[in-house]
């Protein structure tokens, strides 16, 4: 039986998953203009622009701070939140003091049931 997800997890996955698919499109397209030309700054800007990479990305960005947001919400219902309130406030105040921690706090946020 599938998990049930909330809003801001399957909104994560779509951006996720949406954003893979298009580095990959990215990918192909370098490669075959790597065949035909050098890759310069211009026409590697044309390519993210045109594969929709960026678009994807700030997409994975926005869906990233809103599973976040509502992971943080949601664990303050929790018995060991308050508990712990100090050390896991100051977890998520610094949820981009690296993107090491950004992204274990998103896979914790992605177990959340």
């Amino acid at each position: 039986m599938k998990p049930i997800l909330s809003k801001a997890q399957l909104d994560y996955t779509r951006a996720k998953n949406m954003f893979e698919n298009r580095a990959k499109i990215l990918e192909k397209e370098i490669a075959a203009k790597r065949a035909l030309q050098e890759i310069t700054q211009e026409l590697m800007e044309e390519l993210v622009l045109f594969t929709g990479f960026h678009d994807a990305y700030n997409d994975l960005v926005i869906a990233e701070n809103a599973l976040i947001e509502w992971s943080h919400a949601t664990i303050k219902h929790e018995k060991s939140y308050r508990e712990n309130r100090g050390a896991i406030d100051a977890m998520y105040e610094n949820v981009n003091a690296s993107p090491e921690k950004r992204q274990e706090l998103i896979q914790l946020s992605m177990k959340i049931r």
